[in-house]
């Protein structure tokens, strides 16, 4: 099952142009959490892996829980 941060993230992310590695290269983390985050695997991602990926796509945290 989807989550919903791994919806808003892919979304924000293709909003952004970025691929999934794009993404992780520039947030410093691995392509297979993106993937993970993304699809659901991961429900409940680290509060510091969010931040980097917020600051990459210049959005709020927020933007992802809603």
């Amino acid at each position: 099952m989807k989550s919903k941060i791994g919806e808003n993230l892919k979304r924000y992310r293709l909003k952004s142009g970025l691929s999934q590695e794009d993404l992780a290269t520039k947030a410093n983390v691995t392509f297979h959490t993106i993937s993970k985050i993304e699809t659901g695997a991961t429900n409940d991602p680290r509060a510091l892996t969010l931040e980097k990926l917020v600051k990459v796509l210049d959005i709020k945290i927020d933007d992802l829980l809603k």
